[in-house]
C-alpha cells in the first residue's frame, strides 16, 4: 500500500513537471497594449510666458536644480521653518496615512504575484461513524464500522494568454502610483506647513504694527485732550483723536484671534494637540527673507513630468494599460491543469482499502457571451483613454500653476518696490504733519490723515511681503518642490509598526525597502512589459 502510494506521487510530480514545462513554452503570448508613458508634444518648447519676453536672461540664467527644488523652504535660511517641516514630514497623520497606503499596496501586489503558481492547493478528508441496524426475516446482524478518506488536490489555471501577467503588471503600477501618490502629499505638506508659518508670522508683525500705531495715535489722544482743556483746541478735535485711537485699538483682538488659529493650524499639521499658546517662539523683531525674482528666471520645463501628482497619474494609466489585456483574455479559453490523490478506507471487516491518482488539463471557454467580453474590452479601454486625458489635463494644469506663480511673483517684486517707497513717504507725511500742527500751520485733521495713510502703508508692506513669500512657496508647489524619497521607518513609525505585527503577521513586508521612484524606473517598468 505505501509502496504503490510513493509510485503513485512519484508519477503526479513527473506529470506536473512535464504538463507546468509545456505551459511555460506555451504561454509567451501576452494580450493587450503594452504601456507606453504619455507623451506632451508641446512640454519640450514650453517656458513660463513672463521669462519668454526676455529671452537675453533666459539664455544666461541659470536653471533651477533639483536638490533645490527637494528642500526649497532651507532657501529662506529660517532654522525654525526647517525643524517645522521635518517635525511635519514625521508627524503628520495625512502623510502617513499615504505611508501606509503603500504597503496596503505592497500586499495587494503580493496577491497579484501569488497567481502565477497554482490557485488550488487543498488537502480535505472526512472520517465518518456508521451504526447500521438490520430489521425484518432475513435481516443480517447489526454492523459498526469506520469510514475514512484523504484527498490532496491541485488547480493551476495556466497564463496562456497573459492574463495574470498583465494582472501583476497593473498591481505593480497600482503600487508605483501609492510611492508617488505619498511624494505628491509631502508636497502639500512642506508647502501648507511653510505657508501657515509665514502667515503666523504675518499675523504677529501686523499686531506688532497695531500697537506701534495705537502708541502713536494714543499720543496725540493725550496731547489734544490736554490742548482742548486748556481751552486752546475744540472737541471735535479731542473725539476724531479718540475715535482713530479706539479704532486701532479694536483691531488687535480679532488679529489675535486669527493668530492663535493659525497656531492651532500649524499644531495640527505637526501632528500636536491644538493650543493658542504661543508654541513656535518667533521672535518680533523678524527679518524677513530676501530672494529676487531674478533668482527664478528659468524653470526647466521638464520639472513638470517629475510632479509627484503628474507621476501618479501616468502610474494610473498604466494600471490601467494592463487591465485591456486582462479583459482580452475571457475572449479565449482556460486552460488549467488538475490533479487528485486521494485514499479511502474502512474498518469494516474484510473491506478493502483503496487510493486514487487523478491528473489531467482541462478548460472552459464562454463560446456566447452575447458581446458582454467585448463590451467589457470597451469599458477598461475607455477608462485608458479617460486617464490619458486626465493626464494631458493635469500636465497642462501644471503649467498653469507654473506661469501664474512665476508672472504673480515678477509683479508683486515690482509692487513691493512701490509699496517700500509709498510707506517712506506716508512716515515723512506724518512728520511734517505733526509739525505743522504744533507750528499752528495747520488744523489736526491734516496729523488723522497722516497717521490713517502711514498706518495703511505699513500694513500693506507687511502683506505685500508676506504675498511675495507666499508667491514663491507656491511656485516650488507647482513645480512639485518639497519631497524626498522616504525609508521604511520614516513612512512608518517603530511603534505602528510594533503594533501592526503584533495585531497580524507582516513578515518582513514592513521592513522590506521600498525602491525609489524615478524616471529611470519608469524605463525600466516600460521595458519589461
Amino acid at each position: 500500500m505505501k509502496g504503490s502510494a510513493l509510485i503513485q506521487i512519484k508519477r503526479f510530480a513527473q506529470y506536473l513537471l512535464i504538463l507546468s514545462g509545456l505551459s511555460i513554452l506555451i504561454s509567451c503570448t501576452v494580450l493587450g497594449p503594452d504601456y507606453q508613458q504619455p507623451d506632451i508634444d508641446w512640454l519640450a518648447q514650453w517656458q513660463p510666458a513672463v521669462y519668454n519676453q526676455n529671452k537675453h536672461n533666459l539664455q544666461t540664467s541659470n536653471p533651477i536644480e533639483q536638490r533645490e527644488i527637494q528642500f526649497w523652504w532651507r532657501l529662506f535660511n529660517d532654522p525654525l521653518l526647517n525643524k517645522l517641516i521635518e517635525e511635519a514630514r514625521h508627524k503628520n497623520h495625512s502623510l502617513r496615512i499615504a505611508g501606509l497606503r503603500i504597503f496596503e499596496s505592497r500586499a495587494l501586489l503580493a496577491i497579484a504575484n501569488s497567481t502565477l503558481y497554482p490557485q488550488l492547493q487543498q488537502i480535505n478528508g472526512n472520517a465518518s461513524f456508521v451504526n447500521k441496524q438490520n430489521h425484518g426475516g432475513n435481516a443480517t446482524k447489526n454492523q459498526n464500522f469506520v469510514n475514512y478518506q484523504g484527498n490532496f488536490d491541485l488547480g493551476w489555471e495556466l497564463d496562456f494568454w497573459g492574463r495574470f501577467q498583465r494582472s501583476i503588471e497593473s498591481a505593480d503600477a497600482a503600487f508605483f502610483a501609492a510611492i508617488s501618490n505619498q511624494q505628491d502629499a509631502q508636497v502639500l505638506l512642506s508647502a501648507q506647513v511653510a505657508n501657515a508659518y509665514f502667515a503666523y508670522r504675518t499675523t504677529r508683525a501686523r499686531i506688532n504694527i497695531a500697537h506701534e500705531n495705537a502708541k502713536i495715535q494714543q499720543r496725540s489722544y493725550e496731547i489734544t485732550t490736554h490742548v482742548y482743556h486748556s481751552g486752546e483746541g475744540s472737541e471735535l478735535d479731542l473725539q476724531q483723536a479718540k475715535t482713530q485711537y479706539l479704532a486701532t485699538l479694536s483691531t488687535i483682538p480679532e488679529l489675535e484671534i486669527t493668530l492663535a488659529q493659525t497656531a492651532n493650524a500649524i499644531a495640527v499639521l505637526l501632528g500636536r494637540p491644538p493650543s493658542v499658546r504661543d508654541e513656535f517662539n518667533v521672535e518680533q523683531n523678524y527679518q524677513w527673507p530676501l530672494i529676487p525674482a531674478t533668482h527664478f528666471q528659468y524653470i526647466p520645463a521638464s520639472l513638470l513630468t517629475r510632479r509627484p501628482d503628474i507621476r501618479t497619474a501616468a502610474w494610473q494609466v498604466a494600471a490601467q494599460s494592463a487591465q485591456i489585456g486582462v479583459a482580452e483574455a475571457e475572449y479565449y479559453p482556460a486552460i488549467s491543469l488538475f490533479g487528485t490523490i486521494g485514499w479511502a478506507g474502512s474498518n469494516l471487516a474484510g473491506s478493502a482499502d483503496s487510493s486514487r491518482f487523478i491528473i489531467g488539463p482541462s478548460f472552459s471557454w464562454n463560446v456566447f457571451d452575447y458581446d458582454r467580453i467585448e463590451n467589457k474590452v470597451r469599458i477598461q479601454d475607455v477608462r485608458l483613454q479617460q486617464l490619458l486625458e486626465q493626464y494631458q489635463s493635469l500636465v497642462l494644469q501644471a503649467a498653469k500653476e507654473v506661469d501664474d506663480s512665476s508672472y504673480r511673483l515678477l509683479k508683486t517684486a515690482e509692487k513691493k518696490l512701490l509699496v517700500d517707497k509709498s510707506l517712506q513717504a506716508s512716515q515723512r507725511a506724518l512728520a511734517l504733519a505733526n509739525i505743522r500742527y504744533r507750528e499752528g500751520y495747520s488744523d489736526f485733521q491734516r496729523v488723522l490723515d497722516a497717521q490713517r495713510a502711514m498706518f495703511s502703508q505699513a500694513e500693506r508692506q507687511l502683506l505685500t511681503q508676506s504675498d511675495y513669500i507666499s508667491t514663491i512657496i507656491n511656485l516650488y508647489k507647482s513645480m512639485g518642490g518639497g519631497w524626498s524619497a522616504m525609508s521604511v521607518d520614516e513612512l512608518i513609525s517603530p511603534k505602528v509598526k510594533k503594533i501592526m505585527q503584533q495585531r497580524s503577521d507582516w513578515g518582513n513586508m514592513l521592513s522590506t525597502p521600498i525602491t525609489p521612484v524615478t524616471s529611470e524606473t519608469t524605463e525600466t517598468f516600460q521595458n519589461d512589459q
